[in-house]
């Protein structure tokens, strides 16, 4: 007699231990205070040794064990569903890494733009020199065109082709032409008298069609500069409204930090997915708990009317 009430009150034990272990992972009170309700009534029988210590037992098989059974199926089911939005975070890192590892990054795009800027200043000084001399002498420096080749694609913002049209008509009495280039008369007074001082300011990408934009050092007034026809115009860039200009980020850049935002998000949906319980199941938890509640729960203990039946019966488990 004696062994097989320490056999039970071991088997309660481990029956009540992996409800706590349950009630840690959801976090959930009705699942706390069920717990709670369940040591109370293991004590009950551990310190009353009068009572019939196979209505413990019977107790775990009609209740516990049935409420146990439905925990795991939603915590794995949850689980399940988290496995999958972890695999999309993991796919995403991936990408993030190619991202960051297969262009041109922002720290040669900064150094890239200073040493362009160079080269532009530099060959519009010798475009001057040339078209005051009249010689036809090439004044553009060595590999001009290779900074918008190698950083339009990630790097230019888009426009539309009539944006782009707009910003490249010119009349021809109102610019300088040699065989090598065409400038801007008023342009190239502002560059003599600004000491050819410019920087990059942005790139521009309608199709096939790039311009690169620069900005004077001490004047608020831009200028483009399109390789394909060794072309420079003043410009307003005030005419395109639908660019963010103060947003200097690469596509790659953007694209990366989008993937980064999503993943947080992610990440904040599998904490709640991982221990969610339905609504419907809250409540007949509630329900199962008022039932272990009851001042009269031990003499109903046994009894399998439709109020008492087993907890796999009540909760409809395997609609879950």
């Amino acid at each position: 007699m004696e062994d097989n009430l320490a056999i039970i009150l071991n088997e309660s034990n481990k029956t009540i231990s992996k409800l706590q272990l349950l009630s840690a992972f959801f976090e959930e009170e009705i699942i706390y205070k069920i717990y709670l309700r369940s040591q109370v009534v293991h004590k009950l029988f551990e310190t009353n040794p009068e009572l019939d210590i196979n209505k413990l037992e019977l107790f775990h098989l009609q209740y516990t064990a049935s409420a146990i059974e439905l925990l795991k199926k939603i915590k794995s089911a949850n689980e399940r569903n988290v496995s999958l939005i972890y695999d999309e975070i993991q796919l995403n890192r991936e990408m993030m890494e190619k991202l960051n590892s297969s262009v041109f990054s922002e720290k040669n795009y900064t150094l890239d733009k200073q040493k362009q800027a160079l080269k532009i200043n530099l060959s519009l000084r010798r475009l001057y020199q040339t078209l005051s001399d009249n010689t036809d002498e090439y004044p553009f420096s060595k590999n001009i065109n290779a900074f918008s080749s190698r950083f339009s694609q990630d790097f230019y913002y888009d426009i539309t082709a009539d944006q782009m049209s707009a910003l490249i008509t010119y009349e021809p009495d109102d610019v300088y032409k040699n065989s090598h280039a065409t400038i801007q008369k008023k342009l190239m007074g502002l560059l003599c008298k600004t000491d050819f001082k410019t920087e990059f300011f942005c790139g521009l990408k309608s199709g096939n069609m790039i311009a690169e934009v620069y900005r004077f050092l001490t004047l608020d007034r831009q200028f483009l500069f399109l390789p394909s026809r060794n072309l420079f115009l003043l410009c307003d860039l005030s005419a395109i409204t639908d660019i963010d200009w103060s947003n200097t980020l690469s596509k790659k850049a953007k694209l990366t930090q989008e993937m980064a935002d999503k993943n947080d998000q992610l990440e904040s949906k599998a904490n709640l997915i991982k221990t969610a319980l339905p609504d419907h199941v809250k409540a007949l938890l509630h329900e199962y708990y008022d039932k272990i509640s009851d001042v009269d729960f031990l003499q109903k203990i046994g009894s399998f009317d439709v109020q008492t039946n087993i907890l796999r019966t009540m909760l409809n488990t395997d609609g879950l």
